[in-house]
């Protein structure tokens, strides 16, 4: 009875059905610690990736005295900073790419089927929101998650799909590829 009075299970739906539109992924948490007279006052930062497992990818940070409050904001900043990445098969990616920010490079490679998610880290956690099956990803230089997350995000925003490129070119999707990969990707569509 005490549970019916509090009305626990509305309050609860909502998020429910939240939760499974978007994956969230906490990437890092951060604490800090600020000296003051009365001793120390410590807050917190976090880098979250959150994406809808189709195609859609965002990231976001947030600082807040608590770890929830961070974790909102930041979960708040990467539903508004999503990027649509074109997929192949809804798998893998189109081609091999590199990015970089700061001093964090990688690499990503299209990987046949069945390969999964060869990714370290923060890397990992942007193609499992992405719904990335398969892709083989390297990180060269920093370990910074945030210079990870960034360069991965660079350089999925250099990902082109063989149509888009047919398209600006004014040419069939089978000149782009050829003959044999033109006809699988014209099947696909």
């Amino acid at each position: 009875m005490a549970r019916e009075e509090r009305g626990g299970g509305r309050d609860r739906q909502p998020r429910e059905r939240e939760e499974s539109e978007f994956v969230e992924k906490l990437v890092s948490i951060n604490r800090v610690a600020k000296v003051v007279k009365g001793g120390r006052r410590f807050g917190f930062a976090a880098l979250v990736v959150v994406g809808d497992g189709k195609g859609k990818v965002g990231y976001g940070s947030g600082k807040a005295r608590e770890v929830p409050e961070a974790i909102r904001k930041a979960t708040d900043m990467a539903k508004r900073s999503m990027v649509r990445v074109p997929l192949r098969e809804g798998r893998t990616l189109h081609h091999d790419i590199q990015g970089h920010f700061g001093a964090g490079r990688v690499v990503l490679r299209a990987a046949p089927a069945g390969t999964g998610i060869i990714a370290g880290g923060p890397m990992r956690a942007v193609f499992e929101a992405l719904g990335m099956a398969d892709v083989v990803a390297k990180s060269i230089g920093t370990s910074n998650p945030h210079n990870m997350i960034k360069a991965a995000f660079a350089a999925l925003g250099n990902v082109v799909s063989p149509r888009s490129v047919a398209t600006r070119r004014g040419r069939r999707v089978s000149d782009i590829l050829g003959r044999r990969e033109g006809e699988a990707v014209a099947k696909e569509a």
